[in-house]
């Protein structure tokens, strides 16, 4: 990982991001403390997840659209 100084990111931020974009990673440093890291974001899969994939792993509950209790509805309302 590379070391780069605020000035020097400040005086060409748009060089440092297109390195950044080619895979570089950098530490920026305010004086001799690092305060941030600049790294590439990691691509996503393109792959889009199959439909159903957890079919049967969970079952809604017969209640689940029950109205909640007066006291539970009360707390949410702050009363």
């Amino acid at each position: 990982m590379s070391t780069i100084s605020i000035q020097e990111f400040q005086r060409d931020p748009m060089s440092i991001l297109n390195r950044v974009a080619a895979g570089e990673a950098f530490l920026l440093f305010r004086d001799d403390c690092a305060v941030a890291e600049i790294k590439p974001v990691p691509k996503a899969n393109g792959d889009l997840r199959p439909y159903g994939l957890a079919a049967g792993e969970f079952e809604v509950p017969a209640d689940f659209d029950t109205p909640l209790p007066t006291e539970v509805i009360e707390d949410f309302e702050g009363r």
